[in-house]
């Protein structure tokens, strides 16, 4: 299944709302669908039970079905199938319970991941961090082919499909980052790595944006980074559910173009560790929790750094990994100082 998170304008302005894309063009509305099979059904509180029994929030949806999300998910397509045979194709109140995009003006596609609990971003690609210490003219550090070593960044400065990135008024170098993102569905402490399948669930394509002037600053005092990554990073366009993968870790293609040219390229298997090693090594003594959220780190070439050549305003990013889509945006321009 690939999950979305949608939007939509209403009197009440921007409504964010969970989906499942049935096919390229067509979003079914969980929310929705169960709202018209509980009034189907003559609860007289339909739009309470729907609100509490399948909330239009991925993150609430994710939160309550810790053991069962993506079979709930697949239920529900079940359910609007159901509908279908019937006739059922609207709620009481007219609302579509999915709907054709190309029909609707005012859509859109927000970070598919509407609230994140903890965003840690590992380090995982040996080709990318040689060439990191290769330009510092340093070796590798032993310790990092000991332990997946990760940053704890900011979880509100999200943003999805289309949006415009925007560019700091303290920095004058902007990169992206071509990454795998992995979201935790259910709760745990101490996970062992034979027991991931009960934890992720999905795989999303991260763009973890830096400013690279102000981290090597943060860097160079040998903590951070903080003011260098936390204002932005991009998630999306959607989440494709861990089943799709047949709960074994993908080696998915994935790719970089800036203004239609390809700058990267590279394999998500190439991490020097598994995912199963990476929620493991988070999860000792601590708690993982349902809406985490995981950047496996920059894959080789993945980033201009790399390659001595660095995206400006009006610049378009597309970021693409094979079976989850392509993400878009275009990059900002700086922002005044306030």
């Amino acid at each position: 299944m690939k999950i979305c998170t949608y939007k939509r304008n209403s009197f009440l302005g921007v409504q964010k709302r969970l989906g499942i894309f049935l096919d390229e063009k067509t979003v079914l509305d969980v929310n929705l669908v169960w709202l018209a099979e509980f009034e189907r059904q003559g609860f007289y509180s339909a739009k309470d039970r729907a609100q509490l029994l399948a909330p239009p929030s991925l993150a609430a949806f994710l939160r309550f079905y810790q053991d069962g999300a993506i079979t709930k998910l697949h239920e529900t397509i079940f359910l609007y199938n159901e509908l279908a045979q019937i006739g059922v194709s609207k709620t009481k109140g007219q609302a579509d319970v999915a709907f054709n995009i190309l029909d609707v003006k005012d859509f859109g596609l927000d970070a598919p991941l509407d609230e994140i609990n903890m965003y840690r971003d590992f380090y995982a690609h040996e080709k990318h961090v040689k060439k990191g210490f290769e330009k510092r003219n340093e070796a590798v550090p032993p310790a990092w082919y000991e332990i997946p070593a990760y940053y704890k960044g900011g979880n509100t400065g999200f943003i999805g499909q289309d949006d415009i990135i925007p560019w700091p008024f303290y920095s004058q170098q902007l990169d992206y980052e071509l990454e795998l993102g992995v979201v935790i569905g259910r709760d745990g402490k101490n996970v062992k790595a034979k027991d991931i399948n009960k934890h992720i669930f999905g795989f999303t394509i991260l763009n973890d944006i830096s400013a690279r002037d102000i981290q090597r600053k943060e860097m160079s005092i040998r903590l951070g980074p903080a003011k260098g990554k936390d204002w932005c990073s991009v998630m999306g366009p959607v989440i494709v559910t861990y089943d799709e993968f047949n709960y074994e870790e993908p080696n998915l293609a994935m790719s970089a173009c800036i203004n239609g040219d390809e700058w990267s390229r590279g394999q998500s298997g190439d991490s020097h560790y598994s995912w199963g090693e990476i929620i493991e090594h988070v999860g000792m003594e601590e708690w993982i929790r349902a809406t985490d959220f995981l950047g496996s780190g920059t894959v080789g070439t993945g980033c201009g750094l790399e390659l001595d050549k660095w995206i400006k305003p009006g610049d378009l990013i597309e970021l693409e990994i094979e079976r989850i889509g392509k993400l878009k945006n275009i990059v900002g321009t700086p922002n005044p100082k306030p």
